[in-house]
Formats: C-alpha cells, sequence, structure tokens
C-alpha cells in the first residue's frame, strides 16, 4: 500500500480528481476554459515533475521570483500592519454576511494579530525559500498560505465582494481579479517548486543559515510591532506628510468618470446559474428558461486619472460644512483625529499633553479641531471625561482611520498641506512642535 501511495498512479489519480473536482464546482462567474488551462498547466507540473526536474533554472527561477515577492509582499503589508487589519475585517464581515457564521465576527477582533502574523509568515517564508532553510516545510507553508489567498481573491473577485485586497497595502492597489491572477502565478511557481525542490539546496553552512533565518525572524516579527505602534514608516496615502490635500482633491485635465450601465441579473431556472445582462440582450420574454433576479449597475470602463481624494467632507456638530474653512487656513492647524471615540486611548498624560496643546495653540493664534465619526452623545461623553476644550467636526470613518493611523492621531497642516503627523504614542509638546515644524 505504501508503495501505491507513493507511486505515479497513485499521484496521477489524485491530481485528476482534484482538477474534476475544481472544474465542476467552478461557479459561473470564471471560464470554463480558462480553468482547463490553468487545470492542465497545474498538472503537468505535478505528474511530470521527474522531468522537469532534470534542469535546475526553472527551479532556480521560481525560487527566486516566489521568495522575492512573498518578502515584498510581507514587508509591505508589515509597514502598515493597522491598514491590512482593516482589510482583514472588512473580509470578516463579508464571510459573517454570506455564511452567517458568528465565528467570523470573533476573527474580525483578533484581525490586528492576525495581520501581524500573516505579515510576519509572508516576510520569514520568503527567506526560508531564498536560503533553503526547511525545504519541505516552506514549500507547504507556502502552498498552505497561497492556496488560501487563492480563495480569499476568488471569492472577493467573483462575487464582486471587496473592491481592493490590501495585497500590497496602499503602494500598489490590485483589483479583484488583478490579485487572483497574481495569486494563480504564484500557485503555478510554487508548484513548479515542489516538482524541483531537490535542488532547492542549503545556501551556506547550518549555523550561518540558522542565524540568517533567527535574525530575520526577530526582524519579521519587531518591524510590523514597530510600525503599528508608532505609523507606517513608508507612508504612500495621500495624507501623507508633504501631501497637499485640496491639491489630491483636484480632478485632473484628462479625468473621466467609470461609466456604468444598468443592467439585470436573472437566474437559468433549469440550472440554477445566475448571470448579469445589459439592458440589450436581457431575457425578459424567455420565461421558460430565465427569472429576474435582481438590478444591478455593470462597470463598463474604469475611471481616468481620478482625484486620489474624494470623500474628504468635514461638518460641525451642527451639520454645517467647514471642509473648505480647514483647507483654506494660511496659519497651522492641528487635526486631532479619533475615528472612534469609545476606542480612542484613555491615557491620562496624553490627554493632559493635547488640552496644553490647544491651550498654547490658541494663544499663538493657531486652530485645534478634533475629528471623529462618532455620535454628538459620544462627542460630550468624550469632552467631559478627558477635560477637552477643543471643537469636534464630523468625518467619515473610513477617512479618518485612512487619515492617520493611529486612534488618537495627531496632524499638523497648513493650507491643506500635511506639515507633520504623529501616533498617540508619540505626540510631542506644543513647544516642540512649534520649533521644528512651524517656521
Amino acid at each position: 500500500m505504501k508503495k501505491f501511495l507513493s507511486s505515479k498512479l497513485f499521484r496521477a489519480i489524485w491530481s485528476l480528481g482534484l482538477a474534476a473536482l475544481f472544474y465542476f464546482i467552478c461557479p459561473p462567474c470564471f471560464s470554463k476554459t480558462t480553468l482547463a488551462i490553468i487545470l492542465l498547466i497545474l498538472l503537468v507540473l505535478i505528474n511530470a515533475a521527474e522531468l522537469i526536474a532534470r534542469s535546475p533554472w526553472p527551479t532556480h527561477i521560481a525560487r527566486f521570483l516566489v521568495g522575492g515577492l512573498f518578502i515584498f509582499s510581507g514587508f509591505i503589508k508589515a509597514n502598515d500592519p493597522l491598514g491590512f487589519s482593516y482589510k482583514l475585517e472588512e473580509y470578516m464581515e463579508v464571510f459573517k454576511g454570506d455564511t452567517g457564521l458568528a465565528m467570523f465576527d470573533w476573527f474580525a477582533t483578533i484581525a490586528l494579530p492576525l495581520a501581524i502574523i500573516i505579515c510576519v509568515s509572508e516576510m520569514i517564508l520568503g527567506v526560508m525559500l531564498l536560503i533553503g532553510f526547511k525545504r519541505n516545510l516552506t514549500l507547504w507553508l507556502l502552498f498552505a498560505q497561497i492556496a488560501f489567498f487563492t480563495f480569499l481573491t476568488f471569492y472577493s473577485a467573483c462575487y464582486n465582494k471587496v473592491t481592493h485586497c490590501g495585497c500590497f497595502g496602499d503602494f500598489l492597489k490590485l483589483k479583484p481579479w488583478e490579485s487572483f491572477w497574481k495569486d494563480i502565478a504564484l500557485l503555478i511557481l510554487i508548484t513548479l517548486l515542489f516538482a524541483g525542490k531537490d535542488h532547492i539546496n542549503e545556501l551556506v553552512f547550518p549555523f550561518l543559515l540558522r542565524s540568517i533565518f533567527f535574525v530575520a525572524l526577530v526582524a519579521s516579527i519587531w518591524f510590523p510591532i514597530h510600525a503599528y505602534r508608532n505609523l507606517p514608516p513608508l507612508d504612500f496615502r495621500a495624507y501623507a506628510p508633504g501631501m497637499n490635500i485640496k491639491d489630491n482633491m483636484k480632478t485632473a485635465s484628462n479625468y473621466s468618470p467609470a461609466v456604468y450601465e444598468s443592467g439585470f441579473i436573472y437566474e437559468n431556472l433549469k440550472t440554477g446559474e445566475k448571470k448579469e445582462f445589459t439592458m440589450k440582450n436581457y431575457p425578459w420574454q424567455d420565461t421558460l428558461n430565465w427569472k429576474w433576479s435582481a438590478t444591478s449597475n455593470i462597470l463598463i470602463s474604469d475611471a481616468v486619472n481620478p482625484p486620489k481624494i474624494t470623500d474628504f467632507t468635514v461638518n460641525n456638530l451642527d451639520g454645517v460644512n467647514v471642509t473648505g474653512i480647514i483647507l483654506n487656513n494660511k496659519g497651522y492647524s492641528f487635526l486631532i483625529v479619533c475615528y472612534d471615540l469609545t476606542k480612542t486611548e484613555d491615557d491620562a498624560s496624553l490627554h493632559a499633553k493635547l488640552n496644553d496643546l490647544y491651550t498654547l495653540a490658541e494663544q499663538d493664534g493657531q486652530t485645534v479641531w478634533g475629528m471623529t465619526s462618532s455620535s454628538k452623545e459620544e462627542v460630550d461623553k468624550y469632552k467631559h471625561a478627558h477635560n477637552a476644550l477643543y471643537d469636534f467636526t464630523l468625518v467619515d470613518g473610513i477617512v479618518l482611520k485612512t487619515m492617520i493611523r493611529s486612534n488618537p492621531g495627531l496632524i499638523l497642516m497648513k493650507d491643506g498641506t500635511i506639515i507633520a503627523n504623529w501616533a498617540w504614542r508619540n505626540v510631542p509638546t506644543y513647544s516642540e512642535i512649534k520649533e521644528k515644524y512651524m517656521k
């Protein structure tokens, strides 16, 4: 039996069985022809492994590409682990809504540690692959991770659930299908690595190999924790220091908005397939085969050169728009950003420092604004709890999370330009800010 389980025949049986299963359970959103091509490539790599392994170069190329991409992807996410955790929470909300399973609520509560674990695992697995450390364990962990993310991105793309996967943070925003094809490419490359795994050898002697692994592991753990406790060391967002919010809200001369067409989703009465139709071809007369399910807006073409910021709107507690007042202030403005006052850090020394900053800034003729998405009642509770004298404004919570990865966070701005920002742990005194930034 053991001999049969390790034979080429058994490998062909289970690989063909899995391929057939994936082919028949594939939802109608994905082309069966395209799927067949992908499965055929994987079948060849699995069943012709001995032939492929005759040359070491395909393995070395795949090793470099997979290892490098995993390190890069993990590093970019580790640069902003809080932002990545927001994306994981979005996925959990989708799965909770689609399945009704309460466990996804629990996963959402641990989104931040999950985000850090994923970042660390991607970086360290990339290093392990490149140096040839624990080859078999590395390959199986790489395969498990890419299989999970391939499912995640396919589900997102097929059912249009999450429009930006967060694979490369704010550095590179991939659409769901783009992200899925990236994962398919990695899946093929990792399968190729299995075929040529005998060429994946340790690059250096054992002591140095373990030393490199240990240093890489410590660095991989330290970096996302450091980025979380402070702010992203590399800031790719439209609210980064040096960015002008007003400029990022402007439309380019060659801007054109996204084009949508009204459409309909019909369900096939015989197969259960749901398909999108336009106004020109929807089968409203074919009541024997199709029934209306829902209306939809079909994206015909993406926006060309859209503004980087489209949703920055600030209202006072009475609902009056004060966006222009804040952005056009020729002096310095301090923005105390608390996206959710019920989750804002409750540190007495921090709030004393913020209150002192408000008092001294007002004496110098500068302005201080609080920004939150919380209700008026929560604002009143917060102000009473911390003796806060600065006025609060209302801004969309997602915008505030994008502006700064801290709750609270402090932003210094002048005439719409972000001068500097600080996480709550690093908020300096007013005199320190004035000496260094207000010139």
